[in-house]
């Protein structure tokens, strides 16, 4: 299974990146040429400008609202199960069905334009869908959202297994709440603060859906919000998609990927040392 679905698919891209095969013929082979295309491509570096911007906005924000969030809900007081489902249920609805939530909050006519132009501070409708970067800001908004409740579950489980004495020794040498959190439960949880922002590094850097449900097929005016996973499906569909291009700029996608990772990696095994 793992050979047929995960092994000859990643081989079968690396042969595809070698050749100029289109969708509806075979190609021929041609070395490295898509790859120096893609580096000499405007496009390709406007969306791993935006990919990478993406990861250094979204990661942070992922790494340390979840914690906040699961350190106010990890007491044990009446309704609180309450609030874990509500943190929580972003998590299960579909990344489709968001994005079109979040269209219709932010659009022109939106329900924020309206409610900042009845309150007089907009003297026109902010450009969230309608401004490059807007869009941008817009989708990483959304993509946080819908993230916060999944890493706080992270965070819920490392948090149980913080030694509740650490927190009772430190009450009564005098440590109040912001010194006990920076002094016990930074450092018991940062192995899994280093998990967090892995995992939501490599999901940042496959970010897809939000930009399309956001702004279109296009990936914005004139495709300025683009990342590197929506080139991919712009350039190989179609029936003049160029696969052979597509499958050269997905493995860049991957080596790309594969730095944050393994930085991730070092940066845990330093921490372990």
């Amino acid at each position: 299974m793992v050979v047929l679905f995960s092994l000859w698919p990643f081989v079968n891209t690396v042969i595809l990146s070698l050749t100029d095969a289109q969708i509806l013929k075979g190609g021929r082979f041609v070395g490295l040429e898509n790859y120096g295309r893609a580096l000499g491509d405007p496009d390709f570096w406007t969306a791993t400008v935006n990919s990478v911007v993406y990861l250094a906005v979204v990661v942070p924000c992922l790494v340390l609202l979840p914690l906040a969030l699961a350190v106010l809900v990890q007491r044990k007081i009446p309704g609180i199960g309450f609030f874990r489902s509500a943190f929580y249920t972003p998590v299960i609805a579909s990344a489709v069905v968001v994005g079109l939530i979040w269209q219709w909050v932010l659009r022109s006519d939106g329900l924020v334009n309206t409610v900042f132009e009845k309150l007089h501070l907009i003297s026109g409708p902010v450009p969230f869908l309608t401004d490059s970067t807007m869009l941008l800001v817009s989708a990483m908004i959304v993509t946080i959202w819908k993230g916060l409740g999944y890493y706080m579950v992270f965070y819920l489980a490392a948090l149980g297994n913080v030694p509740t004495s650490l927190y009772e020794a430190a009450a009564l040498d005098g440590a109040g709440a912001v010194r006990r959190f920076f002094s016990i439960t930074i450092p018991s949880v940062k192995p899994m603060m280093l998990l967090v922002g892995t995992l939501s590094a490599i999901s940042a850097l496959r970010v897809f859906t939000e930009i399309y449900i956001l702004g279109g097929e296009s990936g914005g005016p004139g495709g300025g919000a683009r990342t590197l996973p929506f080139l991919i499906r712009q350039v190989g569909l179609g029936f003049a998609g160029e696969t052979g291009y597509a499958a050269a700029i997905s493995i860049l996608l991957f080596l790309l990927t594969l730095v944050f990772s393994l930085l991730g990696h070092r940066l845990s095994k330093g921490d372990e040392r």
